[in-house]
């Protein structure tokens, strides 16, 4: 099976949340105190036993090359296996990638010269744990020339603009949308597709123009819209089928707020989503940090102290506070500070007596001695992003 699947990767966009995307695509966002949001899609094709992966790239992509480089250059050329970065060739008219859909127009002389004989796609800007080897055997059962991943629509789970329709049988009747007022249930797309290479060697150039030079909204519901008379069955996520636990947690990460959310919810007892089960762990790349450590303040001699937050490696508590927060790597809190409720990126150092309520503070931010972040909404929105649910967003490199 392995080597009958080319996948592709989808990373071409900037994507959302805007705040988090200004300094590179969505698929390199930070996430979970040490990971990449891509990596949740890597480590599902690795347990999967897909090796062979192309990563579409385009927008910022020096970050998301660099973490390919670092994190994931363990696979063996010399048996066929690979993780390559494909940036637009420009091999057919000299433009950039207009959609997956024109992607796979101007890599069309890799996908003619591969083996597999079905191509997985999948978009890399997505948190979710999948076993695509039960979607890949679900394919071939079905003898299905498209296969699309359905997730269940409900008020917690990411909102789409398509609905799919499919008969009991599970086969794909219609493709409802793009609208803003659906209720919140039925089945939407989840950024995961296997298709036929033959089917879509044929059916390119229709494809091509049925898309009409303009970008994929979303990409799953492109194909299924353009793809009338195919043979195309419904995977529904989180059934019974696959080896990895089925918790069901799917989140495009689509906003401040569901970001902010989907880093709290790793807090709970019972998370949303489960990080730790031992057979299907999130590899990415991890720098040789010291052990995350408190010490006592230089000043007060307070003990540095934490509550129901995770730590990265390199984070030093020098008698400051922590409680529910997500810190990534080598993060600083100096004696007195206080931090509620708030996410923060590589690097961050927080002076004495400083306090953060409900932040997210990008890579490499410098707060001041004394400063106040997400105490004073109105202070905070004349400065910086704040969310319609009142987290406030400091960008890169800020001093504040």
């Amino acid at each position: 099976m392995p080597t009958q699947t080319l996948t592709f990767l989808i990373a071409t966009e900037r994507g959302t949340p805007a705040e988090l995307t200004e300094e590179r695509t969505k698929a390199a966002v930070p996430f979970g105190g040490k990971y990449r949001v891509i990596d949740f899609s890597l480590a599902n094709c690795l347990h999967s036993g897909l090796r062979q992966i192309l990563v579409l790239t385009q927008y910022k992509s020096h970050s998301l090359h660099k973490h390919l480089r670092d994190g994931w250059s363990l696979f063996n050329p010399e048996l066929g296996e690979f993780i390559t970065p494909l940036p637009p060739q420009m091999r057919v008219d000299g433009g950039w990638y207009l959609g997956l859909v024109d992607a796979l127009r101007q890599n069309r002389y890799l996908i003619e010269r591969n083996p597999a004989r079905r191509l997985l796609l999948l978009d890399g800007g997505a948190v979710y744990r999948m076993d695509y080897a039960a979607m890949l055997r679900w394919h071939d059962e079905q003898q299905a020339q498209i296969t699309a991943a359905l997730r269940p629509v409900t008020d917690e789970s990411a909102p789409s603009l398509y609905r799919v329709e499919c008969s009991e049988d599970d086969q794909v009747l219609a493709v409802h949308g793009p609208a803003t007022d659906h209720p919140p249930t039925g089945l939407a797309p989840m950024g995961v597709v296997v298709i036929d290479k033959d089917y879509l060697l044929e059916q390119l150039d229709q494809l091509v123009r049925a898309s009409n030079g303009h970008c994929d909204t979303d990409f799953v519901a492109s194909l299924l819209t353009s793809s009338a008379g195919a043979r195309v069955s419904a995977y529904r996520f989180g059934g019974e089928r696959g080896r990895v636990s089925q918790d069901r947690y799917w989140s495009d990460l689509g906003s401040i707020d569901a970001y902010y959310q989907a880093h709290m919810s790793l807090l709970e007892s019972r998370p949303a989503i489960d990080l730790y089960q031992p057979c299907w762990n999130i590899l990415t790349y991890q720098g040789q940090h010291p052990p995350a450590r408190t010490v006592p303040g230089p000043g007060s001699g307070n003990e540095g102290v934490f509550v129901n937050s995770m730590l990265a490696a390199g984070t030093l508590i020098r008698g400051g506070a922590v409680n529910r927060s997500v810190f990534f790597p080598c993060v600083t809190i100096d004696d007195g500070a206080i931090v509620d409720g708030s996410i923060l990126f590589d690097r961050v150092q927080v002076g004495a007596g400083a306090e953060l309520n409900r932040c997210i503070l990008d890579k490499d931010v410098v707060v001041s001695p004394g400063a106040r972040i997400g105490v004073d909404r109105k202070e905070d929105r004349a400065r910086f992003s704040v969310s319609p649910q009142g987290v406030v967003v400091v960008p890169k490199g800020a001093r504040v």
